[in-house]
């Protein structure tokens, strides 16, 4: 996942982490699990289409926020 990515589109749109969270019905500290990918949490499709509604997001754009591999 590219949490820079899904970052700046959060930015892009005023919000934060924790307005995120009540988009998804989340709380915060969860939602900051699945960002990190913390203990392997991952956003479900459910959550994915949440935010791709939320925030106008193009299938390119989830791909590249979602399922595209960071390369270091």
């Amino acid at each position: 996942m590219n949490k820079q990515l899904l970052a700046s589109v959060l930015a892009k749109n005023g919000d934060t982490q924790s307005d995120l969270a009540k988009v998804l019905g989340l709380s915060l500290s969860r939602t900051n699990a699945k960002i990190n990918e913390t203990d392997g949490a991952q956003f479900t499709q459910n959550e994915i289409a949440a935010i791709k509604k939320a925030y106008t997001l193009t299938a390119k754009e989830i791909d590249e926020i979602f399922f595209t591999p960071i390369v270091s």
